[in-house]
């Protein structure tokens, strides 16, 4: 009966540490991830991109410390007219992934360019922090950005 016990216990084991995937591996699904969000940026725009990459409970700290949270709110803050002439950019400098491969963070420089009514461009920089959580179905939404 011992053996049959160590044995269960055994195949529970391999199989739990086979399933967290190599931190490596999960750093560059971060990565990719940001890249692919970026893009989606690039070409639908920052309300379709910031709403689609954020979790359901999904934060977004902008000017004065205001949080805005949740996709539809992520989505309607950036629905204002004002972001439709807008481009953003920005790269990971680092990135952290949890023990267990289910919650990693970056941190990096971006830039948003907008272009006013008049056609005049207006430049912002700074370092960006996000925080990500792998979802159910394996994708990676931010929590915190």
């Amino acid at each position: 009966m011992k053996k049959v016990v160590f044995l269960m216990i055994s195949i529970v084991l391999m199989v739990a540490c086979k399933s967290i995937k190599p931190k490596e591996e999960v750093k560059a699904e971060i990565v990719k991830a940001e890249k692919e969000f970026q893009a989606m940026a690039a070409e639908k725009g920052v309300a379709e991109a910031f709403s689609y990459y954020a979790d359901e409970n999904g934060v977004i700290k902008r000017d004065n410390d205001s949080l805005i949270k949740g996709k539809a709110a992520i989505r309607n803050y950036y629905s204002n007219p004002l972001y439709k002439r807008v481009t953003v950019t920005w790269t990971p400098d680092y990135v952290e992934v949890s023990e267990g491969g289910d919650m990693a963070y970056t941190y990096g420089r971006y830039k948003w360019v907008l272009v006013d009514e008049q056609g005049g461009r207006k430049e912002y920089t700074g370092v960006f922090h996000t925080v990500w959580k792998r979802q159910v179905d394996g994708t990676w939404r931010y929590v915190w950005d």
